[in-house]
């Protein structure tokens, strides 16, 4: 798990997390863009406090792991300001298979998309907005339980 501000390289993260897996028959990753909505985003700020947002994704990683039978898992997540089209985060998981893998990665996504402590904010115009949570994130959530 890594939370930072510069860009990472998507292949070469894949390359690294598949040559630690052992007995995995499928290997799953979603990655996540900044819209591009046109002319009306001109940047989003994302923020979050280190040790709270470590310890958080931590645990949420560890219960995928155990209820998917996962090998591994691996968040990168930016914060700072970010352009539409720049790469904001990536998931990846491993298992041995492929419905564990894409269950897993599920799982972490809709955490992230609802429970992760990070901020956002959108920059329009010299304008700013908070990004609010989505009923539908919070909604696709609870559907694990």
């Amino acid at each position: 798990m890594r939370i930072q501000t510069e860009p990472f390289d998507l292949g070469v993260e894949m390359t690294k997390f598949g040559e630690k897996i052992g007995s995995s028959g499928a290997m799953v990753t979603f990655n996540g863009v900044v819209r591009d909505e046109g002319d009306s985003i001109d940047y989003i700020l994302i923020e979050h406090y280190p040790v709270m947002t470590e310890g958080v994704l931590k645990n949420f990683s560890e219960k995928a792991i155990i209820r998917f039978h996962l090998e591994d898992v691996l968040i990168i997540h930016r914060y700072g300001a970010l352009k539409p089209g720049e790469i904001i985060m990536m998931v990846a998981t491993a298992a041995k298979h492929r419905h564990d893998a894409f269950s897993g990665a599920q799982f972490l996504m809709d955490f992230l998309k609802s429970r992760a402590p990070f901020w956002k904010k959108e920059i329009s115009r010299g304008q700013e907005k908070w990004v609010q949570a989505k009923i539908e994130d919070e909604a696709a959530l609870q559907s694990w339980n």
